[in-house]
């Protein structure tokens, strides 16, 4: 079966200006094209007429900058939302908790998901999880993701290329698929 024929969903995750932000968590960041990938994707998949999910984060903490009432909260230029595309918003780490994502793809008969979006060790990994955990076919794109550098538990700043490495190892075949998006690409076409 080609891979359109499976009719996967694009579930855009936390693609937010947020994210963007140069004080954004205050530190190191990795991948900084991957909202633009995301986006060459996001046109690809209008242009064959296939499902697309956007998913928001909403913090419950007015401080934050993915707070309702902050600038980060609105989605990234690169992947505005269209008219007749389904947004979701979250305030937890999750797609999948308290959005109606799991009735909306059964409503749709999907099973296979492809995941992009942000951040890679936060809602990424854990919605990628919880998607492979209930049985779909996930697949993650590798290059339109992004995290940032991490304080260890020793108090330690860890750099943003090895939490992404160890993030993406610790996902890859046990919870999903990682391809590159030109690999993506590939199977579109």
């Amino acid at each position: 079966m080609e891979f359109i024929e499976k009719n996967p969903v694009l579930l855009l995750v936390d693609i937010q200006k947020a994210f963007l932000h140069k004080d954004y968590p205050g530190k190191k960041r990795n991948n900084h094209t991957a909202e633009l990938i995301c986006g060459k994707i996001l046109k690809k998949w209008r242009e064959l007429g296939l499902k697309v999910i956007h998913v928001r984060h909403s913090s419950t903490n007015p401080d934050s900058m993915l707070h309702k009432s902050k600038y980060g909260f609105e989605f990234n230029d690169h992947v505005r939302p269209i008219s007749d595309e389904l947004i979701l918003t979250k305030n937890v780490n999750s797609a999948f908790i308290g959005t109606g994502l799991t009735e909306i793809l059964k409503k749709f008969k999907i099973k296979t998901i492809v995941i992009v979006g942000m951040t890679t060790n936060h809602c990424i990994s854990t919605t990628v999880r919880m998607s492979g955990n209930l049985g779909y076919e996930t697949y993650l794109i590798s290059d339109s993701t992004a995290c940032f550098n991490t304080i260890g538990q020793d108090g330690e700043e860890i750099d943003c290329e090895i939490i992404y490495n160890i993030s993406i190892a610790n996902l890859k075949d046990e919870f999903a698929k990682i391809i590159s998006s030109k690999k993506l690409f590939e199977l579109l076409t």
